[in-house]
């Protein structure tokens, strides 16, 4: 049975405080089936993964980023593993100002820190020192750019038999006209319908599934060199330079960040 984060009525009610939050590490691994709430919710890592399921997407949440989920938006979460977190849940009526659809963000030292501070508070109603510092995790949300770190699947049930074959082997690297003969397609319709209902070029999917599925394998602590060869790099070199462009890191430092967990730190 997995521990409620924060206390139930912070969640699912706009009762009380407009902003409450709360940080978590433990040892085993996390998970929550779909679901929504009346808050919106901003969740973040501060070690290992997260992965969240919303709008037929996957979304990953690395140590460096966040992701906002809106008022009653469906989603699932699950943690890769020993995990350290935090989430913030805000008000409805405090949400119109704030992106209308999820997306990832870049979390800020500003933003962090201001949550770290409210995960502190005790859930009653703000003073005014309070209400000052959850402005300004509300206006750092407002203000944020949405990162690229979900996976849209596409609906065509051609294109859909492409992505679920290359989900079960990343290093597969036939070009798009091979992808759209084995398919049963035109490599100019492949094209067309994979950018009209994902929003990216075919090669741009694969290469955000295969950084996705490097995050997970990194966060399990996969060697570097077995997650370049599954993911079907040239070399190790090429997979470090794709992880670090896409996270700020590279995979050790990613890894060395982990905490040092013992059984009795798992805590709301």
């Amino acid at each position: 049975m997995t521990t409620p984060l924060i206390r139930p009525e912070l969640v699912l009610s706009s009762d009380g405080p407009f902003l409450a939050a709360a940080e978590l590490t433990q040892r085993e691994s996390r998970a929550t089936s779909s679901h929504s709430h009346p808050r919106g919710q901003l969740m973040g890592a501060l070690s290992g993964l997260v992965s969240v399921g919303v709008n037929r997407q996957q979304w990953v949440v690395p140590a460096i980023h966040a992701i906002w989920i809106p008022p009653h938006c469906e989603h699932s979460v699950r943690s890769h593993g020993p995990f350290s977190g935090w989430s913030v849940f805000i008000a409805e009526q405090r949400c119109a100002a704030l992106p209308p659809e999820p997306r990832a963000i870049r979390t800020t030292p500003l933003l962090r820190a201001a949550v770290s501070r409210a995960a502190g508070w005790d859930g009653t109603q703000l003073d005014a020192q309070q209400t000052r510092i959850a402005d300004v995790i509300l206006d750092e949300l407002a203000a944020s750019k949405a990162e690229s770190l979900g996976l849209p699947a596409p609906e065509d049930a051609r294109l859909a038999r492409i992505t679920d074959a290359l989900a079960r082997d990343l290093s597969d690297s036939r070009r798009l006209e091979e992808w759209a003969e084995w398919a049963g397609l035109s490599p100019r319709t492949l094209s067309r319908r994979f950018t009209a209902e994902t929003g990216m070029s075919f090669a741009q999917w694969r290469a955000q599934a295969r950084l996705l599925r490097a995050l997970e394998l990194v966060a399990e602590g996969v060697s570097v060199t077995t997650i370049a060869l599954e993911l079907g790099y040239d070399n190790v070199s090429a997979f470090i330079d794709m992880f670090k462009r896409a996270t700020g890191t590279t995979p050790g430092r990613y890894v060395a960040a982990k905490p040092a967990l013992t059984d009795d730190e798992a805590r709301p």
